[in-house]
């Protein structure tokens, strides 16, 4: 299959999923997926726990990335068994780091950071990747930029989450410099229901904002293509500090845009580690060597994706992650049961 072909349809199929995303999430009706009956109450209702789009999303963007780190490690041979090993372990850690960072930098007992997990993989990646190289014989630069080019549809894709949910939002217009308001006048998001993190934060459900969520969604979705055309050419090294580069400057200067809660100071503990996550990934591309480049058989990998160990990886994954950021903490329900009687 033609590298550019598979480029192109990728980018097809993503731009028609972000230009539904933008106009619809945004509203009050793609918050709450369901609510489970949890506890009866006295007065015959039941209190309910909300199940999220916010995790549908995540679970989603998930699935994507390790999807195409199978897909592009598929496309140069390495063994199916090789991949999950390596990709189980980064989850194993950038999952439950997800909570705890966000534990410690911003001190709430309830919430996820994108972030932090992020950060946390970065860190881990190549000392994982190394070990792959001694045990399995797997070169390191591949696996890298595989992972790099995953993080970043990854991120991009789990941004869907953050616009449902209303948070990572950011400022409203009318706060900005008049260049700004003229940029995005046409161009903003405005979130509807009480429900959303942007209302019950800031009270700023109904104003135009910032699209601080969309942006990074395209700038990301854009690494991760580049980095894929990059990778199928050989170009691993590249593709590793092209992505990485691109999503940690972003992060660095989209934090600047965010109205929501960041932490003390003017610079954020995420901001930081987006600036040593770019000073370490430099240091990994020195460390590492470059491989000569593989023949690279897309269809190949892509028929990664039909084994039945794939699929239940897949679906598992999935599931794990939506019980583990699907639940709201910060929102509930309430909810009561009755026979229609002309139906009976």
């Amino acid at each position: 299959m033609n590298y550019e072909l598979f480029v192109l349809c990728l980018a097809m199929i993503l731009s028609a999923v972000f230009r539904w995303a933008f106009k619809a999430l945004p509203r009050e009706n793609w918050q709450i997926i369901a609510a489970m009956p949890k506890q009866k109450l006295e007065t015959g209702e039941w209190r309910g726990e909300n199940l999220t789009f916010y995790g549908a999303f995540t679970a989603s963007a998930y699935i994507f990335a390790v999807a195409m780190i199978f897909i592009l490690l598929g496309a140069i041979s390495v063994p199916i068994t090789a991949i999950a090993a390596i990709v189980s372990l980064v989850l194993i850690i950038c999952i439950p780091a997800s909570t705890i960072i966000a534990k410690v930098v911003e001190k709430k007992a309830h919430t996820f950071t994108v972030g932090g997990a992020s950060f946390a993989g970065i860190v881990i990646a190549p000392w994982i990747a190394a070990i792959a190289d001694l045990t399995m014989s797997i070169p390191v630069m591949p696996v890298l930029a595989a992972i790099s080019i995953g993080y970043a549809f990854g991120e991009g894709f789990g941004r869907l989450a953050c616009i449902s949910f209303g948070c990572c939002y950011g400022k409203p217009l009318s706060d900005c410099p008049v260049f700004m308001q003229k940029l995005f006048e046409k161009r903003h998001f405005v979130f509807r229901g009480k429900t959303k993190k942007i209302a019950y934060s800031h009270g700023l459900d109904g104003q135009k904002i910032i699209p601080v969520q969309a942006i990074t969604i395209i700038l990301y979705s854009i690494s991760g293509l580049s980095g894929v055309y990059l990778f199928l050419k050989g170009f691993y090294k590249a593709a590793y500090i092209e992505t990485l580069a691109i999503t940690q400057i972003w992060r660095l200067i989209s934090e600047f845009l965010r109205a929501d809660y960041r932490g003390h100071g003017k610079i954020s503990a995420y901001q930081i580690m987006s600036i040593l996550a770019v000073l370490y990934a430099i240091a990994v591309v020195f460390a590492f060597p470059n491989p000569s480049a593989y023949q690279a058989d897309i269809l190949n990998g892509l028929g990664y994706l039909w084994n039945p160990m794939m699929i239940i990886l897949l679906q598992g994954l999935w599931l794990a992650v939506f019980l583990h950021t699907g639940r709201s903490k910060v929102t509930g329900s309430v909810m009561m049961f009755h026979v229609i009687q002309e139906r009976i």
